[in-house]
């Protein structure tokens, strides 16, 4: 399955120019420009938009993707930027960090199906610091009504309902399911239903 994934993500990264584009995700921005800088983990972080922009704010950016060519794209961005990056090509649930490590974690658009979703989410209560913040926007299931991207694998779609039963050891900060415009590269285009959740340690 890893292989299958990171084929896929290897081809559209693979792709000219970048494919979610190059600045941060909104709600990401919104929420870490009001908060200082630490040590931050971005999984999923595919073509450095994100860990990027922490990067350029002064973030000790520590990254994870199954595709090597985001790593590549993510790592020209960065040197554009004249920041770093610290970025594995690697399964979200073999990387190893410290207990009590990040000050911010930050999921947005890192889908997983259940069974890798879990032993995710316990790695986030173990990695975070005692008041550190989780930050995630991720598509609910009414995205499959849309043309604006995402899986097309409910199981790998997100809910309030979801987070609170499925995240253990956090407390809810904010919880809430919308719709919003997207305008992210040429894949994240248009109208969109997702759940933006933030939790802290």
């Amino acid at each position: 399955m890893d292989r299958e994934i990171r084929d896929f993500w290897d081809k559209r990264f693979g792709q000219e120019g970048y494919a979610y584009g190059t600045e941060p995700n909104v709600f990401f921005k919104s929420v870490i420009d009001k908060m200082p800088p630490g040590r931050i983990f971005v999984p999923g972080a595919g073509e450095g938009r994100d860990a990027v922009y922490a990067a350029t704010l002064g973030w000790e950016v520590f990254c994870a993707d199954l595709s090597a060519s985001g790593k590549k794209k993510a790592e020209s961005l960065a040197t554009e930027k004249n920041v770093t990056l610290d970025y594995q090509v690697i399964n979200i649930n073999d990387i190893q960090f410290p207990d009590n490590y990040f000050d911010v974690i930050a999921s947005v658009y890192f889908h997983l199906p259940t069974e890798v979703r879990k032993p995710f989410f316990a790695n986030v209560s173990r990695w975070l610091k005692p008041g550190g913040t989780f930050i995630n926007e991720l598509f609910t299931p009414a995205q499959l009504a849309n043309n604006s991207g995402g899986p097309k694998d409910e199981d790998m779609l997100m809910t309030v309902e979801k987070f609170e039963s499925e995240l253990k050891g956090l407390t809810t900060v904010t919880s809430q399911e919308c719709e919003v415009d997207l305008n992210e590269g040429s894949y994240h285009r248009g109208k969109a239903n997702v759940v933006r959740f933030i939790a802290v340690k």
